[in-house]
């Protein structure tokens, strides 16, 4: 949100969604000025439900891409059909290692010297699609879950 208010910015955020009404993302778009909804899951009788409504408000916005950040739901074929290859994912590891949650946890677990994350398409499988581009840091002595989550 931040780096798309420079005005060189090579695109424009349209709408912020989020499925948790207390996600940060939030109030940094009402902040910017970007307009927000929230779609709790709670709110709807079925996961088809739930999904038809973002749809729908997606449907009037017309995205040219999606970027999820923070979102933990799988997607089903049917919501990414009509976004095929324009939503992207923003996962905290450097996938293919450590998918789903707990990743810099699991890192430092399993003794890496490296972290990272990685932007890519998004497919039906858990954090499977094609993977567009990552970035990486150091894991230093003493990092915890929390300072290496910071660093990443």
């Amino acid at each position: 949100i931040r780096a798309a208010q420079a005005p060189d910015f090579p695109a424009e955020i349209v709408s912020v969604f989020s499925d948790k009404s207390d996600a940060g993302g939030l109030a940094k778009a009402q902040a910017a000025g970007i307009a927000t909804q929230v779609f709790t899951r709670k709110g709807y009788a079925s996961k088809e439900a739930h999904e038809d409504a973002i749809l729908e408000a997606l449907a009037l916005l017309n995205p040219d891409i999606i970027c999820l950040a923070g979102y933990m739901r799988l997607l089903t074929a049917r919501f990414i059909a009509p976004y095929e290859g324009r939503i992207l994912n923003i996962h905290p590891s450097l996938l293919p290692l450590f998918a789903g949650l707990h990743t810099h946890q699991r890192a430092l677990d399993a003794g890496m010297k490296l972290a990272g994350c990685t932007v890519h398409l998004v497919t039906e499988g858990m954090d499977e699609g094609p993977i567009l581009a990552q970035a990486a840091v150091p894991i230093v002595e003493g990092d915890t879950e929390s300072s290496l989550a910071a660093r990443v």
